[in-house]
């Protein structure tokens, strides 16, 4: 069982004496590897942190089917072929699910249903059944297939659950089948291996706010054009630039982000206001 991510941040916020502490793609409680803490200001940039492509390694555990889609919960259907699909068939079931398409939601997910998440609708017993929401995965490889276990690695976009992934491939395949493992190895450009514990943060381990966006269009302010936007007015912008855009000052630090318009580069988030 891994950390969830209000454990993380919980101690986040203890080793740096601060409140103002948040993250930027939950974790499912299961699950192990990356997350993304913002400090401060920069918790503002989640937003622009979570839409990058996460990259994951999944077990997927064929015969038996939970009501949470992972191996927390409750067996709700098993059944073991007389003949395993063979790795081919994987592989083609797997390859079939690449590309934008229509996923359902798992009912024990953050997703909101009149008010409530439904993942406390349906631990209080009431049936959840959530509209399928279009999704991307842009890569899917098998790397073991070894019955009933599958190893799969997968890049994904935002609001795609490895979960119903899981899910999915079962029934592609006519076998109940669940997420038995789940870790993140990527979120955009930062990867797990250079990440640190939640107990060894530190002020001196924290990266400037402009890291976090370095994947957005980079458009170097002057002193005066720092001032306007920290008055929350557009700056201009070369016509066929779009947005959003991370808008630095000429020593690299982050002053705001902005989208595109008529007017100009228009700040959506300014994390230096004008004194």
């Amino acid at each position: 069982m891994g950390w969830t991510s209000h454990d993380v941040v919980a101690v986040v916020r203890r080793q740096l004496g601060t409140r103002a502490v948040g993250h930027a793609g939950t974790l499912d409680p299961f699950a192990t590897g990356l997350l993304v803490v913002l400090v401060g200001r920069a918790t503002r940039l989640a937003r622009f942190v979570e839409s990058e492509a996460k990259d994951y390694e999944a077990v997927i555990r064929f015969g038996t089917a939970t009501d949470t889609e992972d191996g927390t919960g409750a067996v709700i259907a098993t059944a073991e072929p007389a003949k395993w699909p063979s790795h081919d068939e994987v592989v083609t079931a797997l390859d079939a699910m690449v590309g934008t398409r229509d996923q359902r939601p798992p009912a024990y997910s953050a997703k909101h249903v009149g008010g409530a998440r439904s993942y406390a609708l349906a631990r209080a017993g009431r049936a959840v059944e959530l509209a399928p929401v279009p999704v991307t995965i842009h890569a899917a490889h098998v790397r073991d297939w070894t019955p009933p276990d599958c190893t799969v690695t997968a890049r994904v976009g935002k609001g795609t659950y490895l979960r119903a992934m899981a899910r999915d491939l079962g029934e592609a395949l006519g076998i109940p089948a669940h997420c038995a493992e789940l870790r993140r190895t990527a979120i955009g450009p930062f990867r797990v291996e250079d990440a640190i514990a939640p107990s060894e943060a530190s002020a001196a381990a924290l990266r400037p706010a402009a890291a976090m966006v370095r994947h957005l269009q980079q458009v170097v302010l002057d002193v005066a054009g720092c001032r306007e936007v920290g008055f929350g007015r557009a700056v201009s912008r070369d016509t066929d630039m779009q947005g959003p855009a991370a808008l630095l000052g000429d020593d690299g630090r982050l002053v705001a982000i902005a989208e595109a318009a008529e007017t100009g580069w228009q700040p959506v988030v300014v994390l230096e206001p004008a004194a």
